[in-house]
């Protein structure tokens, strides 16, 4: 995604096992290296980590 990710709008890295398929290469945005999972990020389901990053990214959006 070369102008980024918008908000709402799936990674097109992401395999259909929700796996990055850039993870550890050169290519990765900055932004998803620095991310490191933390139990505030991904909570103890997949339901309440979507709801965590789907905050974050309306947070993070450019006006």
């Amino acid at each position: 995604m070369p102008h980024g990710k918008p908000a709402g709008v799936r990674c097109v890295q992401l395999t259909n096992n929700h796996q990055c398929m850039i993870f550890g290469r050169p290519e990765r945005p900055e932004f998803c290296v620095g991310l490191q999972p933390s139990f505030e990020m991904c909570g103890e389901t997949r339901e309440q980590a979507m709801t965590w990053l789907t905050k974050l990214e309306q947070l993070t959006q450019p006006d």
